[in-house]
């Protein structure tokens, strides 16, 4: 069984296999029990239900494991594995599984290239780290008190939440934030990012383009392996409470501290933390960019 037409793939025995899954439904039932849990009560989480409605994927399909680009499921004493039956594998006839390189190739390759150049450029591009989260502070400029994105109070209240934003010059390279804003906040930010410029302008200080390493995990199937998918969630996991506690929402019905960018401590923790999730983001990237090259585009 190949993947491509030179490549001979790493065949993994049943046992071998059938644990690799186990344990990756176990971690990924453990990463999204809460959200599970409040979604049977019709209970809502402004800090985590965000990576499960902005992200297209549920908790179902975060379980569900693939072997990733390179691999082969040899065939269990009951048949083919079950990935058999999905989109985007192959069957031999010997009954060993694999990725369907070619067919996956020919549906997503642009998506495949797309996601590799922007990879490529956000993690080599240095860290900005002089934003200290202010496009969540923008996104409710001049809304006053009562209608925000989140359900929550703002911690400083209107005219203080509009203060701070008025005290800082706001740089935010992300496209997918900046379409956010307010509309009086958007003259306010040194840059104007669009979707043409999103590769020339993402850098890995920017913590929703390290949020979004998982979303180009998710963009790239079956192709990434599922212990990548599945660092790349906890990633998106722990910067979406950071993006969340130096926000201006008051987060401490969700037992969390604020980190309060307004003040030169605040700025000091945010910039630590924003370090190592760049840190951290950019390993991840590096991984996602082999992925992308171990396929024919």
């Amino acid at each position: 069984m190949t993947t491509t037409a030179d490549a001979p793939a790493r065949v993994l025995p049943a046992a071998t296999w059938r644990a690799l899954a186990q344990a990756h439904a176990q971690r990924a039932d453990e990463a999204t029990a809460g959200h599970r849990e409040r979604r049977a009560r019709g209970e809502r989480h402004a800090v985590e239900d965000f990576l499960f409605e902005y992200y297209p994927a549920k908790p179902a399909a975060l379980r569900r494991w693939h072997p990733g680009v390179g691999a082969a499921l040899a065939p269990d004493h009951d048949g083919p594995a079950p990935h058999a039956a999905w989109r985007w594998y192959a069957t031999g006839a010997d009954g060993t599984v694999t990725l369907d390189v070619d067919a996956f190739v020919a549906d997503r390759g642009d998506t495949v290239r797309f996601v590799a150049g922007l990879l490529r450029a956000t993690r080599d591009r240095p860290a900005f780290t002089g934003c200290f989260g202010l496009h969540e502070w923008a996104m409710v400029y001049r809304e006053g008190d009562d209608e925000h994105r989140h359900p929550l109070p703002l911690r400083l209240g209107g005219a203080g939440t509009d203060a701070v934003v008025e005290a800082h010059r706001i740089r935010c390279s992300h496209f997918d934030a900046f379409r956010f804003f307010t509309a009086d906040a958007v003259a306010r930010n040194t840059l104007q990012p669009t979707r043409e410029s999103q590769v020339a302008l993402e850098q890995p200080g920017c913590l929703h383009a390290g949020m979004d390493v998982y979303k180009w995990a998710l963009k790239l199937g079956p192709a990434v392996p599922g212990n990548l998918l599945l660092d790349c969630f906890a990633l998106a996991r722990d910067i979406r409470t950071l993006d969340m506690q130096a926000s201006p929402y008051d987060v401490t019905a969700y037992g969390l501290d604020p980190v309060a960018i307004e003040t030169p401590d605040g700025k000091a923790a945010y910039v630590a933390r924003q370090r190592g999730f760049a840190e951290r983001g950019n390993v991840l990237r590096g991984r996602l960019v082999d992925v992308c090259e171990a396929l024919p585009v």
